[in-house]
């Protein structure tokens, strides 16, 4: 496994889906789906301020509790908000990625409260958390790509998601 390259791809089909997005009126970026959370803002959201949270926790660092976060899921900012907080993201956590020297290493935290107020430790190891971070996203952006299906007629040119597969995006190939 060479994360650098899976988190290359991530940015690289990210930079794709938020193409798509961007193509959209902000009231179909706001438009409820019976998937994922909801809306294709809301969810976008959530996938970046995720990765911010799981690149916290591959560093060591303590996050606050949710409440305390400055963007939130729940209420999300216009697309280029969440753009430009991702794009610079982004070059955070590929730098946190190509940094890492072991994947085995131990990683710990305490949850936040649960609904009924109980917190756990938490333990993965670094290979484990970038996992969670890598796949989280392709779990979200499936949920995005759907959304935008489910906009049918209403979807403008260009912005159809079709082939994000990792093979598609990062094999070589050369014409024979």
């Amino acid at each position: 496994m060479n994360a650098v390259t899976i988190y290359e791809y991530l940015a690289r089909t990210r930079a794709r889906m938020l193409d798509a997005v961007r193509l959209l009126e902000p009231e179909q970026q706001r438009r409820a789906f019976p998937i994922g959370l909801s809306t294709i803002a809301s969810t976008v959201t959530h996938m970046m301020i995720s990765e911010g949270y799981y690149a916290d926790r591959l560093q060591g660092l303590d996050v606050p509790p949710y409440e305390q976060w400055p963007i939130r899921y729940e209420s999300p900012p216009d697309l280029g908000v969440v753009e430009q907080v991702w794009r610079v993201q982004t070059d955070r956590v590929r730098g946190i990625v190509a940094a890492e020297r072991d994947w085995a290493r131990p990683v710990t935290w305490v949850s936040f409260p649960d609904e009924h107020g109980r917190r756990s430790r938490i333990g993965t190891t670094s290979g484990g958390l970038f996992t969670q971070l890598a796949l989280h996203e392709v779990h979200h952006r499936a949920q995005v790509m759907a959304m935008l299906k489910l906009l049918g007629d209403d979807l403008p040119a260009g912005a159809a998601l079709e082939d994000l597969d990792f093979n598609a995006w990062m094999f070589e190939r050369v014409p024979l």
